[in-house]
């Protein structure tokens, strides 16, 4: 305990500011997108994701951890309200986070001949967030406008995300990695 916080809470802050800068300078300097709120978002994202279970945080009725896009549309299809938004707005992180950081990854699932072989990610990341946009949020933390903004800007967000992991991966060719 450097500054009186715990080494974990120093290490979530570092890694806070980190993912805010180079999201920041790849959305904006690099892409030109001024959209705070949209960067802030992704910037979050990727600090959700550096741990595995918020990557497959979508359980089944029974408690099963789900790991396929497939069948996270399932539950979707079978949770109403907020729960349904919430399942859907995880495909739309999932879709994105998995097309922009590591789409060499996305593509490997795609040829595993799983479920999800036939799904094209960006188009079901896109329907996701529009869908989820169209829920009430009751509260949640992303706003239907910013969802609707990441259904409409997909691509471009996929494409921001592969300059964060590009920038990373020139100054620490090791990285922020998944922690399993």
């Amino acid at each position: 305990m450097q500054d009186g916080r715990p080494e974990e809470e120093q290490r979530a802050s570092a890694l806070r500011r980190y993912f805010a800068g180079l999201t920041e300078y790849a959305f904006e300097a690099e892409l030109g997108v001024a959209d705070p709120p949209l960067v802030d978002y992704v910037a979050e994202l990727l600090l959700r994701f550096v741990r595995s279970e918020e990557v497959f945080n979508v359980r089944s009725v029974r408690g099963q951890r789900l790991t396929q896009v497939a069948d996270m549309l399932a539950e979707a299809t079978a949770r109403r309200g907020a729960a349904r938004r919430r399942v859907l707005r995880h495909i739309g992180d999932f879709t994105l986070f998995w097309t922009g950081v590591y789409p060499d990854i996305a593509e490997r699932i795609r040829r595993a001949g799983g479920k999800d072989a036939l799904l094209n990610y960006q188009e079901l990341g896109k329907r996701n967030y529009l869908a989820a946009s169209q829920i009430p949020d009751e509260g949640e933390s992303a706003p239907a406008e910013l969802l609707q903004r990441l259904s409409d800007q997909f691509e471009l967000c996929a494409y921001g995300l592969s300059e964060v992991r590009r920038m990373w991966s020139e100054a620490d060719p090791a990285g922020p990695q998944i922690i399993v």
